[in-house]
Formats: C-alpha cells, sequence, structure tokens
C-alpha cells in the first residue's frame, strides 16, 4: 500500500507492507541521521576550508577530497550504529573494519559520490547497500563478496538544492525529504516507478571513440535524432555524479551510462559493483527499470573482490534492453 505524502521515516518503517526487523530499523534511521548531518557539514565546507583534495590517494588510486576522509570517518563511528552493524566496508578504506560482533548487518557504502563536483558546489551523494551479516565466526571479506540479489536494503541520499533520501527494501522505492528545521525525514514519494521508454540519456561523451561497437550504435542512434534509426530526438545529461544522473532518472525516466570501453584502465569499468552499481540497480528495478553491465544482470554478478569494477548501463527498460541486446547480436 502506498503511504502518504510528509509521513516521518520512522513511521514509514513501522509500516512497512512487508514487516522490517526492529534492528534495520534502527539502521535505515541511524544512516538518515548520519546523512543529515554529512549533509550540514557539505552545506557549509567552504566556510570551514573543507574543500579541495589531499595529498594522498585511497585503495582506487584516486586523490581523495578533503570531504571524501571527513565523511569516511564519520560513517565508521562504532557507536553511530547502534550494535546493528557486524562490519562495513567502504570505497575509501583498503579492507573490512568490524564494527560488532553481534550485529546483524553488514553496511556498504560510497561515502560521497561525485566528490569532483565539491568544489564547484555541484551536486554530489552517499550511496549505500545493507547485506545480513553472518551468523558465526570471524569476520572477512569473503563475506561482502555476495551478488546484489541478497541485498537487504540499499539506497542513496543526494545532497542538491534539497537533501533527498531514496531507499528500497525490496518493496519498492520510496523518496524521503530532509526538513532541516524539523531535524525530520519526510515521505515525498512512495512506489515510484520509472517511465519504460525515454528521450534522454546520460554519458560521458569524451569517451566515444573508446566504447565498444554496441554503445557506439546505441549513443550514435540517439544522437541522429528523428532523422536517424529512432524517428525521434533525445536530449543528452551529465553531471559527473552518478547519484545526480541516477536522481533524474528515478524522477522522470531515463538511461544512465558509464559502459566499459576498450581502453586498458576501462575495459573493467568504472563504478564499484559494491558500493555504486548493487545498490542502485537494486533501487532502479524496484522502481521497474532494468540494470545491466552490457549483457548481463548487474544483480546477478558475483563480485570476487572487495573493490571489484563494473560496466553500467541502467534506467527506463526498453532502452537499458535495447543496449543489451546490441551487445547480444555483437
Amino acid at each position: 500500500m502506498t503511504q502518504t505524502p510528509n509521513t516521518p521515516l520512522g513511521q514509514y518503517l513501522d509500516a512497512a507492507k512487508t514487516p522490517i526487523s526492529p534492528e534495520l530499523n534502527r539502521l535505515i534511521l541511524a544512516m538518515a541521521a548520519s546523512c543529515a548531518e554529512l549533509s550540514d557539514i557539505i552545506g557549509t565546507s567552504s566556510l570551514n576550508n573543507l574543500q579541495g583534495a589531499l595529498e594522498q590517494e585511497n585503495v582506487q588510486g584516486e586523490v581523495q577530497k578533503k570531504l571524501d576522509v571527513l565523511s569516511n570517518e564519520l560513517f565508521i563511528q562504532p557507536e553511530r550504529w547502534h550494535g546493528t552493524v557486524a562490519g562495513i566496508a567502504s570505497e575509501e578504506m583498503d579492507t573490512l573494519v568490524p564494527v560488532d560482533a553481534d550485529g546483524d548487518y553488514l553496511l556498504i557504502f560510497d561515502p560521497v559520490d561525485g566528490s569532483s563536483n565539491l568544489d564547484v558546489n555541484g551536486t554530489v551523494g552517499t550511496i549505500f547497500s545493507i547485506l545480513d551479516a553472518p551468523k558465526a565466526g570471524d569476520l572477512s571479506e569473503a563475506d561482502f563478496l555476495r551478488p546484489g540479489t541478497e541485498q537487504v536494503a540499499g539506497g542513496y541520499v543526494l545532497y542538491g538544492p534539497e537533501t533527498l533520501m531514496v531507499v528500497t527494501f525490496g518493496q519498492g522505492v520510496a523518496v524521503f525529504g530532509y526538513h532541516r528545521h524539523k531535524n525530520e525525514w519526510l515521505l515525498i514519494r512512495d512506489q515510484v516507478q520509472i517511465p519504460a521508454t525515454t528521450r534522454e540519456f546520460a554519458i560521458n561523451m569524451s569517451n566515444h571513440r573508446h566504447w565498444d561497437a554496441p554503445v557506439q550504435r546505441y549513443i550514435d542512434e540517439c544522437v541522429a535524432g528523428k532523422d536517424g534509426a529512432r524517428g525521434k530526438d533525445f536530449n543528452m545529461r551529465w553531471l559527473a555524479s552518478m547519484v545526480g544522473d541516477v536522481h533524474r532518472i528515478i524522477t522522470r525516466g531515463g538511461i544512465f551510462m558509464y559502459p566499459t570501453d576498450r581502453r586498458e584502465s576501462g575495459k573493467n569499468g568504472k563504478l564499484r559493483v559494491l558500493y555504486e552499481a548493487n545498490p542502485i540497480a537494486f533501487l532502479i528495478e524496484q522502481a521497474g527499470g532494468a540494470a545491466v553491465n552490457g549483457p548481463e544482470r548487474i544483480l546477478s554478478q558475483t563480485p570476487q573482490k572487495l573493490h571489484q569494477r563494473t560496466g553500467v548501463i541502467l534506467g527506463s527498460r526498453e532502452e537499458v534492453e535495447r543496449v543489451q541486446a546490441y551487445y547480444t547480436e555483437a
């Protein structure tokens, strides 16, 4: 049953059509509170000299921003999770961090997606994924290496003109807004559905010469517009923030593409399976869309390492299936 707009997050969780465990309820509320805190930090980051990069790289070989490090430190504080989390894995850390041996869940996150946008006051976000924790034994990286179909929850928080949280528990997709004056998350939309088709695509066109043939074919058809094979005009959007581009798709449809390509640095894709692709693919599918790595469904992949990368093509179902068919033909 669709819930009423302005329903507080806690009340929404209590009334979920499939009961959410008290522990998962507490974890989601803790994530919401943590992201509200991070929203305030980001919102005053220039004033507090938190902009810019550090002279260090993360495990991905990417130069870290000051806010990458600060936000990661915020999320790994054990007391923040009230005993619900057994272990944490983050895009910004080499390996997992054990938290509470009695915790029921594993928390996986990208603390600041699109951090290159921070210095220009662009859209950024936090992406999170939640798995059931193993019931016994010492926690290991292998416990995190599971297909996206095993997620119990996933979502993102968007830090833009509004701070929004988009989340799924496998019961559809809900969008909440953070009301700063009330310090409360309130429901905006429930049971969100993405239009099946679109005239809007998001991709970094500067990589055109490196793409595999199926991606070049699809984009060339879009660019040809009504004079080409598709017989209709398309618009292109690209925010350099996965969360920002995905939120546009959640709101009005579209297709987001960060595919593998022929370069050595791009042959396995750029986005991480656990921290980015799985939770976003979970959301997209729950909203009626599709998410593939090219030829295969993203959520069916079983990662072999914590920071494994993948190609990502997701959004309006008919467009994603068209690209997937081009891979099959190729």
